[in-house]
């Protein structure tokens, strides 16, 4: 990789990264620690204000911001399939949020790459899945939830039919072929727990943060 290129990748990781480690970059560019600290410092030459944590790695100062990285064709060519495979996902409010941010990139394209994601746009489908009906519409809330530490509020309807109101603490959320799960700790059962998206009513985002669970997912399945 040329080095303009480089810094231009480790500058796009910094802003997608809280911290980021020498060691990190290292081997993400194949290049030595060395060369890392050179690429820093010509990244802090040119006025991006990157932030040394010692003994941690990098991070750029709060509020930072650079204007939008052009993407290359066929890294546009490879949202624009993405986007055909989200259409076909069971869940409105993830839909809705994908398109939105498909928008955002668009916008920024040049006119002539407009043209060519538009093209390509109309011209790929997979069995017409876009028409499938939605179950569910809580899947953008949740995501934010889990990220945030926010327990959850819900009326949840079982197997049986019979609903109850529960406390939850998002933990994860798993695909299956025709629904969402939400694995989640329930304050009811003081246990694990798993939730069909399509079966929660009412979900309320509550003031309340609980403390982040440290069991990573795979953990949690190998413990199941």
């Amino acid at each position: 990789m040329k080095r303009l290129s480089r810094l231009t990748a480790i500058l796009t990781l910094l802003q997608t990264k809280k911290l980021l480690t020498a060691k990190e970059i290292s081997e993400k560019f194949s290049v030595s620690i060395r060369t890392v600290y050179r690429d820093i410092r010509a990244l802090e030459d040119s006025g991006v204000p990157v932030l040394t944590e010692e003994g941690k790695g990098y991070t750029l100062m709060e509020g930072f911001r650079i204007p939008p990285i052009m993407f290359e064709e066929k890294e546009v060519n490879a949202l624009i399939l993405a986007e055909q495979l989200v259409l076909k996902n069971k869940d409105s409010s993830f839909i809705k949020d994908y398109i939105q941010a498909m928008d955002k990139i668009k916008a920024v394209l040049r006119y002539s790459d407009k043209q060519k994601v538009n093209l390509l746009s109309d011209r790929t489908r997979f069995s017409q899945n876009s028409n499938r009906d939605r179950n569910s519409n809580n899947l953008s809330e949740l995501q934010y939830a889990l990220t945030n530490y926010f327990v959850v509020k819900i009326d949840y309807i079982n197997e049986s039919g019979i609903k109850s109101t529960r406390e939850i603490e998002p933990f994860a959320l798993v695909s299956t072929h025709e629904n969402w799960l939400l694995i989640a700790w329930c304050k009811l059962r003081n246990d694990f727990r798993y939730f069909r998206l399509d079966r929660m009513e009412n979900l309320i985002l509550l003031h309340e943060k609980f403390t982040p669970h440290k069991l990573t997912l795979q953990e949690f399945f190998d413990q199941s």
